[in-house]
């Protein structure tokens, strides 16, 4: 049987069901795919993530979160790691990111033969900068508060 023996009760759990499900995932979770190779070896193409809306609701992110990011007037999201808070002075050096001059530890980051470099730039009060972990192929760059639409769950 279906149903069970009490279908008003039956009914009852799929609407709270329904309307839980509704409620999380149209203010609470965003479920993304992953497309392309720039977050290996920690995101693999096709995996599919959820992000948290509500991360960053009463605080920014720090650094090393992977984060969601939508640039202005783009549907494209993307997924990215934060390596730059705001306010601080980085620059990339054969595909390793320097932090107020020091050298950041990212055990998480691939680069092989041809890495990015990219001068050192000073992040405003509301900027981070972020970057794949596939540094070969990956875009990066300084992104808004506001661009930044929340946390990636797993």
């Amino acid at each position: 049987m279906l149903i069970g023996r009490r279908p008003a009760r039956t009914l009852a759990r799929l609407i709270v069901l329904v309307l839980v499900s509704f409620v999380l995932f149209k203010f609470l979770f965003l479920p993304i795919r992953v497309v392309g190779n720039s977050m290996v070896p920690t995101y693999h193409n096709g995996r599919i993530n959820l992000i948290n809306r509500l991360a960053f609701h009463w605080h920014g992110p720090k650094r090393g979160h992977v984060v969601a990011v939508q640039l202005d007037r783009s549907r494209l999201v993307l997924l990215k790691r934060v390596v730059g808070l705001p306010g601080e002075r980085i620059a990339i050096r054969a595909g390793r990111v320097l932090v107020n001059g020091r050298t950041l530890d990212e055990p998480y980051a691939r680069v092989s033969e041809s890495p990015p470099s990219q001068d050192e730039i000073v992040l405003g009060p509301d900027e981070y900068f972020v970057i794949g972990d596939n540094r070969d192929i990956s875009a990066y760059g300084a992104v808004h508060q506001h661009e930044v639409i929340g946390k990636v769950v797993f």
